[in-house]
This record gives structure tokens, sequence and C-alpha cells, in this order.
């Protein structure tokens, strides 16, 4: 199959299992917003280990574009039988087609399943390439005869692509911690920066974890022991199960990230009296980013460590031990290991009082239908002007110190 502009040649896989790793990742590193949830080693597992399969409503579909023997551009698209796991919610477009008749899904959906952190959705050797893989998209989609393609807390490089070729844009709100210049010397000095209520009522959450007799260990890439895996997919799975859901991910996804991925992957977890009674697991990633400095001009790269809070789970129940595990911990550890930034994940606007701040999310999106298409448009237009005052909102109510 050809492009539209003749200059590539489009496949299409249909397993991970089709697609060169290594190729694969060679031009995922070659991306100004690299990330460890785009890497092939994290979408095969998905795959393999049975937890983004057809069966679940994932049905996997590895767009690529070439030009002779190499590749020029591709991404990770999932035919999608529901909207579960995405974080972008369009239930209510959804209702509306099946309001008039008209089937939703399947629909396409372009990013790492159960994963909502921004970064590269669309890898490609440069901006043409970019493009062109975005109409190839849609000219695919038109050829499936699916009812809209959806791509996912992208970059502003995928932006700008999706933009020039035609499809709408979404703002959603994340919150995310930065340790910025001058930065931390210590997680005191971190308090130090809050106002006054936000400070002490940090403290008094973190006295409510220590009086309650938790203490917490680490544990970083290959120093995760098997069995520390072991407990926390036990504390994983109870969490979801006590909200009266499976959980999305199997043992077996865990297992390939520590065969797979060790060094992305750094562990806390929490102890009373010798036993260990909760877990949260944060992805990290030491890499380089783009640079926004002297050298963003030269195309060269900076160097950005982040941390990504991912998944949580308790066994006993201790006051205020979410907060302790998946917040201060975590900046704990990033301040004393050089982190840049941590990502809090989709929603929750209760971590500005843990001094994440709001950041500005977009997704885009394509619909076949004409008329659907522009009634989405009009009220996307609505949307992103309340998304833009819940913003300046949340702006007034930040937890640091005003000077």
């Amino acid at each position: 199959m050809k492009s539209d502009s003749n200059d590539y040649v489009i496949r299409v896989l249909k397993s991970p299992d089709e697609v060169d790793a290594a190729a694969w990742n060679a031009l995922l590193a070659n991306q100004p917003h690299d990330s460890p949830f785009m890497r092939h080693e994290y979408l095969a597992a998905m795959h393999d280990s049975k937890s983004a399969i057809p069966k679940t409503g994932w049905t996997p579909r590895f767009i690529t574009l070439w030009r002779g023997d190499v590749l020029q551009a591709a991404c990770a698209l999932y035919r999608k039988s529901h909207s579960y796991g995405e974080y972008v919610f369009d239930w209510a477009w959804a209702n509306a087609y099946e309001q008039h008749g008209l089937p939703y899904y399947p629909k396409a959906l372009v990013a790492p399943p159960f994963t909502p952190v921004p970064g590269a959705r669309l890898l490609a050797r440069d901006a043409h390439a970019r493009v062109a893989l975005v109409r190839a998209l849609i000219e695919w989609c038109g050829d499936e005869e699916l009812s809209s393609l959806h791509l996912l807390f992208c970059s502003d490089e995928d932006v700008a692509a999706c933009t020039e070729a035609g499809l709408m844009l979404r703002h959603t709100v994340q919150f995310h911690w930065t340790n910025t210049t001058p930065t931390y010397a210590s997680f005191d000095a971190f308090l130090a920066s809050l106002n006054q209520e936000k400070r002490k009522k940090i403290r008094q959450e973190q006295r409510k974890v220590s009086e309650a007799g938790v203490s917490f260990r680490w544990a970083l890439g290959a120093d995760i022991r098997a069995q520390d895996w072991v407990f926390f997919y036990r504390c994983y799975e109870r969490t979801y199960l006590e909200h009266g859901n499976a959980p999305y991910l199997t043992p077996a996804f865990f297992a390939r990230m520590a065969s797979t991925m060790p060094e992305n992957w750094l562990l806390f977890i929490a102890e009373r009296g010798g036993k260990p009674i909760a877990s949260s697991l944060i992805a990290v990633q030491a890499g380089p980013s783009a640079s926004t400095g002297p050298q963003a001009a030269t195309g060269k790269q900076s160097f950005e460590k982040v941390a990504f809070g991912r998944y949580w789970g308790a066994l006993e129940r201790v006051d205020c031990l979410h907060f302790e595990a998946c917040y201060y911990q975590p900046l704990k550890w990033c301040i004393e290991h050089g982190y840049s930034r941590f990502e809090g994940g989709a929603q929750g606007e209760h971590k500005m009082a843990r001094a994440l701040l709001p950041v500005k999310t977009t997704s885009a999106h394509w619909l076949a239908h004409p008329s659907f298409s522009d009634a989405v448009e009009r009220f996307l237009e609505r949307e992103g002007q309340g998304i833009g005052n819940y913003l300046e909102h949340l702006e007034h109510r930040t937890p640091y110190k005003q000077s």
C-alpha cells in the first residue's frame, strides 16, 4: 500500500511479534519526547501477557511507513470495542451514535493501553513522515469503515502533525511535580517552599503514617526481588477488586516488565512490624528529552530524569498511607536522586495539595461521519474554553509560597 504522497510504502502489522524491536526502539529514541511506555518491550508485554488483546477489546495494528528497507514512521494502533482503559472519555460520543442507530465501535485508538502518560505517539524520522503517518491512519480507518480515530496524550510534535492533517484537538488536565533550578536540597527544603497550610497538612499526614508504625523501603530495577513483584501484584489486584473491577493487567505483564524492562521500575513497600502491607510502583526514565535551552537551536538533546506514578495497592488500611506511598516517598526519592519531574497520572485535583501542579494535555480526534464530526468540533470548542477557565482557576490555588 502506498501513501498519498507516494513517498512511503505502508505496511500494517497485526502483532508486536511482526515488528522489528530494534528498529522500533531506534525510532522511539529519535523522538524529542521518549518514554518507557512506547518501547517495544512494553507494548509486546501488553499483548503477550493477554492484558491488551482482542478478547479484552484491544486488537493491535502497528501502522508502519517505509522507504526502501528503512522504517520512516510507525505507531501502535488498536481497534477498540469499548472505551475502557483510555482516560480521555468519549462515552457521550458513543451514546450519541447509539441514539441515532449508528455504530461507534469498533473505533481506532493510538496510545499505549491503560497508560495515560503524555509522550510521542507518532514515531517518525521527521515532520514530513509524521504528517504522512497521520494521513495514512485516516485512510486506513476509512478503508476499515471505523467510526473514528483517537490519538491520546500526544506530544507537541504529534499535535502539530495532527493539526496539519485536519484532526480536532481536545484538552484535559493532569498534575505534575517539577524540581527545577534551583533544585531542592532535601524533602524538607521542598516542604519549606510550600505555604504554611499545605506544609502543615503534609507533615500531619506523614506523622499519622509514622505513628501507625509504618516504615518504607524501596528497590530499583534488578534489586526488586521476585517475591516483591508477587507482593506488589497482591496489593494491586486487591485495590481493583475492592472497587468492584478485575485488574486490567495480568501477573504475566509485570513478570515481563521484571525481565525485559527492570531498569524502568521503582518499587516502594510499606511495612509494619516487619510485615509488608502496601506498595506503590513507579516508572522511571533517565534519558534524553527535548531541549528548551541553548541546545534547542542545534537540535541536540538535554538529559532529563522523569518518574511516573503508576500503580498502588494495600492489604491493610492506614490513614494517609496512600499519600505517603504514592506521593511523599516518590517525591523524596526524586529529590535525592536528581529527578526533575514526577507525573502523577490522570485526574485528581487533590494532587495540588501535594504540590503537583496542573498541566494541559492534548489528544487528537477524527470522526468519519460529517454531521457528528461537526457536532463534536462545536462541543470541543466549548469544552476547550471551559478547560482554559479551569486551569486559570487552579493557578490561583497554588500550594507554594507567594512572593
